[in-house]
């Protein structure tokens, strides 16, 4: 399954794709296909959206079905370096955290959801990020069509990364901020089976945004090239294709 989605990964270069990679799954068969795009080549997306949906099923016919896939823009991140970039290369251990938002009592209410989860999503990543012994870097992701929020990290070691997810307690810290709200909050935790940042280097990288405020809505362009991703997820139908692109 590795072997096709990297010719898949390859294949998107051709669909304006400046950086891909490919995440296993610790805990299970997973795989999390990313891919980035600049803000000027992702303008039209439902189009860009529905070639890269027809490559996968050619590429992958029969042997894993699309579950989830959407864009999500970088809105908010930190690194401890100081780099630009939550950078990451072939064998790091990375996880992500996805917030799933409902309407629930905040449409009641009359409030954006999506709109007020992010917001508490940048208030939970910025009080614990720097308390996450071994994170080396962070990034928050919003996905405004599915809609979901998502922080993305890169650690220094999977032993970093599991001592962290066994020894915090994510959901009670993440209450005062979302308990009005219905939600369903997900972790995963992956190693980086490839990454081809398009100019023949292995490491790639979700930039982090540093002077656009949470939802600014700013004019695509290449001042503006955020990592965006297309994320997709596949449910195998066998024990030997039993994998998924989350």
């Amino acid at each position: 399954m590795l072997a096709h989605v990297h010719y898949f990964s390859s294949a998107t270069r051709d669909l304006g794709c400046v950086a891909s990679s490919i995440l296993k799954s610790i805990d299970g068969n997973m795989i999390l296909w990313y891919g980035a795009w600049t803000k000027e080549s992702a303008q039209n997306r439902d189009l860009l959206t529905a070639a890269l949906v027809t490559l996968l099923a050619e590429i992958l016919p029969g042997k894993a079905v699309l579950i989830e896939h959407g864009f999500y823009d970088a809105y908010a991140g930190e690194t401890k370096d100081g780099s630009p970039a939550a950078r990451f290369s072939t064998g790091d251990a990375v996880s992500k955290s996805v917030v799933i938002a409902r309407p629930g009592r905040a449409a009641a209410a009359g409030q954006n959801c999506y709109e007020e989860v992010s917001y508490a999503n940048l208030a939970l990543f910025k009080s614990g990020f720097r308390k996450m012994e071994g994170a080396v870097s962070g990034v928050c992701l919003g996905c405004p069509a599915l809609p979901r929020l998502a922080c993305f990290y890169v650690w220094k070691s999977l032993r970093h990364c599991y001592s962290w997810v066994l020894d915090s307690d994510c959901r009670s810290a993440a209450l005062p901020y979302l308990d009005h709200l219905d939600l369903d909050i997900k972790y995963d935790v992956f190693r980086v089976a490839y990454v081809h940042d398009g100019r023949g280097r292995f490491a790639a990288g979700l930039v982090v945004p540093t002077r656009r405020p949470v939802l600014e809505n700013t004019a695509p362009g290449k001042e503006a090239a955020a990592a965006v991703g297309q994320v997709g997820r596949l449910e195998g139908k066998s024990d030997k294709t039993n994998q998924i692109i989350k």
